[in-house]
């Protein structure tokens, strides 16, 4: 995960300075120097490392810090503070036009995951009522419309394309027909280079002029190291961009380019890219990313992903059988499938306080729940709902089904009956739900047996 390096190191910095009982200038001198080290080594380019630590030093030195009872909890919190503000100080919202359609212009150079992160945002959108019209006007690239039109056909979004007529041609006869058809959002995939030329530039200038976009957006791939400052910084000079989306920020990639393009062009992060499928895309938050990299949690972008993703009225239902005891296999099987679609064990509980540093060398392994998911589905439905008639031989039938041992069958059925036994502690079977079982529910479900 991105950020995972940085993480690691500023984590060490500040163990030393909560093993000192007080602090003076010295001490938070070489703290800072270590971080200055981290921030290096995470791609963060040398002026802005060097700028975030002279201001956190500058305060972190003051006499309230200096005298408060928890002096290396106050110089956190600084460098909390000084890294939210790094990365945009609060959340930069997708620019609205007064007048529908919102036209946004995607740029950036190829492979950056331009293409498919205009379907990503598009899909957002769709999520939350709007009407977006995805435009391909990337007529070089081979394939490129056809590239467009399969992941808009995935995201439910339509695709406005005109061949390999004039880009400029195509940008504005999109917005025509956005204005005809009720259309609210129009992305505009335009071309990249494999290196900016002036070519590029040019038709990019061009296609502004012509349509005069409400927000112009570069996709920047966070694997790129210190190149992506430059290209964020060339782009922002040719067309005064608005804002950027970082790609990959899930892969292994140490991140602190996308903080320094965004130090340098001045523009905020809106959006991110956190996996491949169309749906792996967040809102940026710089103050939740700043308390992730510093191993705090984000526990409110778990709740909203929770909130996306979960099916509320099956969430009643679950929480129904669970007061009257009637939790079986098929509902375990549902909450496992609930589960997976928040993202990996480790990643989701990462992002609760306090945990994240714990589990950071725990191995969690999410096959455990494919494997537990398999010998489910080796089941009959009649067993799933009633596993008490699973005798030896149906034991024996259904490990064979899944290519497991009887041993895991037995565990499974006995972890299920430990579950069961604390249902009926805690949830009773009249009146509102029980608190203290809701508590113990993690999000979505439960995370699997090992």
């Amino acid at each position: 995960m991105a950020f995972e390096g940085l993480s690691d190191k500023l984590d060490a910095a500040f163990k030393k300075l909560k093993s000192k009982g007080t602090l003076n200038e010295s001490d938070v001198k070489e703290a800072m120097r270590e971080v200055r080290l981290a921030l290096l080594e995470a791609d963060v380019s040398y002026k802005v490392a060097k700028d975030f630590t002279a201001r956190v030093t500058e305060k972190a030195i003051g006499e309230k810090v200096m005298e408060s009872l928890t002096p290396a909890q106050m110089v956190i919190k600084i460098v909390n503070e000084e890294l939210t503000a790094l990365m945009g100080g609060t959340q930069a919202r997708l620019t609205e036009a007064s007048r529908p359609p919102t036209v946004v212009m995607m740029c950036g150079l190829q492979g950056s995951g331009k293409t498919t992160h205009s379907a990503k945002i598009c899909k957002m959108l769709k999520g939350k009522g709007h009407r977006p019209l995805l435009v391909a006007c990337d007529i070089y690239r081979p394939a490129a419309i056809k590239q467009l039109q399969v992941i808009g056909g995935q995201a439910g979004v339509p695709v406005f394309e005109m061949g390999t007529a004039n880009p400029v041609t195509i940008a504005s006869e999109a917005v025509k027909l956005a204005k005809d058809k009720g259309y609210d959002y129009v992305f505009l995939d335009t071309a990249g280079r494999l290196h900016i030329d002036e070519q590029l530039m040019q038709e990019l200038k061009d296609i502004k002029a012509a349509v005069k976009p409400h927000e112009i957006l570069l996709v920047v791939d966070s694997m790129t190291g210190q190149d992506a400052v430059n290209v964020a910084s060339s782009f922002n000079d040719a067309l005064g961009i608005d804002g950027l989306v970082l790609t990959k920020l899930d892969g292994d990639t140490r991140g602190g380019a996308a903080l320094s393009a965004r130090a340098v062009t001045g523009k905020p992060i809106k959006f991110v890219g956190i996996g491949e499928k169309l749906d792996d895309l967040d809102v940026f938050h710089p103050d939740r990313m700043a308390s992730r990299i510093l191993g705090m949690g984000d526990v409110l972008s778990l709740i909203e992903k929770a909130e996306n993703t979960l099916d509320e009225k099956k969430a009643e239902e679950l929480e129904k059988k669970l007061r009257q005891n009637r939790f079986d296999l098929n509902d375990l099987l549902y909450q496992m499938e609930e589960m997976k679609k928040l993202g990996s064990m480790k990643d989701i509980l990462s992002m609760i306080p306090g945990l994240g540093k714990k589990i950071k060398d725990v191995d969690i392994d999410d096959r455990q729940l494919d494997k537990t998911r398999a010998i489910i589905l080796s089941m009959t439905p009649k067993e799933r709902e009633k596993p008490d008639i699973i005798n030896p031989s149906r034991k024996r039938r259904i490990a064979a089904g899944c290519g497991m041992q009887v041993e895991d069958v037995n565990r499974l059925l006995s972890q299920y009956k430990q579950m069961q036994k604390m249902f009926k502690q805690f949830g009773g079977n009249k009146g509102k739900p029980n608190k203290k079982m809701r508590r113990m529910m993690p999000p979505g479900g439960f995370p699997g047996m090992k």
